[in-house]
């Protein structure tokens, strides 16, 4: 398949235009080849990963994150310089969508809204852009209806069936009956206020900063940036499956840099 193929159809979901204006979401990597015959999507573009994306025989690679936000000359031997080695070796291209796909909630960025099954959506901070099929105009962290009541046992045990809960922490009011829930993926700490005037019992993030944690006025549980942004790019995976088929296309999975302490 053509890779200007593959690329049109990631930025008909992740629209390139409605990217954030400090982001660097497109192609990061070009390469010479034009015809991709394998597809790699994955959360991070770490060594580890694109290794791994390589050696599946990926002939492109789709990440989430850029690969830096402020490019740099390659003048040491870090993490950045063994990527672009490994890119430029193989001659494979990286494209990262991110916020870019962050702001279409009809897109995998709204996969907690649809598993929830939210009603009456709404946008907690809306961007420019036209807005997907409806009236839900593009923008950064969804709040919505549950269909009925829950107590928060039970969004727990929703959540745990998709995410990695072991570093997960709560702050604010305890949870109690949860009607409105609010949730951003990645670092969606700013937006606390904005769920809580969205009508939200409950919001789900990561990356909730100390100081927004001690004034939180509403029940907050932060899951960390990895947890949820990677099962949306495990979904943007299989949406491409989807419509690009006959190519193949692969996930490659992660795990998050954090991890539980341990006391013996």
């Amino acid at each position: 398949m053509q890779l200007i193929e593959i690329i049109n159809s990631i930025e008909k979901i992740a629209p390139l235009a409605a990217a954030a204006s400090w982001d660097r979401s497109g192609l990061q990597v070009a390469a010479r080849r034009e015809d991709v015959a394998a597809l790699a999507v994955c959360l991070d573009p770490t060594p580890s990963s694109v290794r791994n994306a390589l050696e599946l025989g990926a002939e492109c690679i789709l990440s989430h994150h850029p690969l830096l936000l402020t490019p740099v000359l390659p003048t040491r031997l870090d993490d950045y310089h063994e990527v672009l080695r490994l890119l430029l070796v193989a001659d494979v291209p990286l494209y990262a969508a991110h916020t870019s796909l962050d702001v279409n909630g009809r897109g995998p960025a709204g996969w907690l809204a649809q598993e929830l099954e939210l009603r009456n959506l709404a946008v907690l901070e809306p961007t420019s852009g036209q807005p997907f099929g409806d009236t839900l105009p593009l923008g950064f962290g969804l709040a919505g209806d549950l269909p009925s009541p829950l107590g928060f046992e039970a969004i727990v045990e929703i959540l745990a069936r998709h995410l990695d809960l072991s570093t997960a922490a709560l702050c604010g009011p305890t949870p109690g009956t949860i009607r409105r829930l609010a949730y951003c993926t990645g670092s969606g700490s700013s937006l606390l206020p904005a769920a809580r005037a969205a009508g939200a019992d409950l919001f789900i993030t990561g990356d909730v900063k100390y100081h927004t944690a001690l004034a939180a006025e509403i029940s907050t549980l932060d899951v960390g940036h990895h947890s949820l942004e990677e099962e949306m790019m495990r979904r943007m995976c299989r949406l491409l499956q989807e419509r690009l088929e006959p190519l193949e296309i692969f996930f490659v999975p992660s795990r998050s840099p954090l991890r539980p302490l341990v006391v013996s």
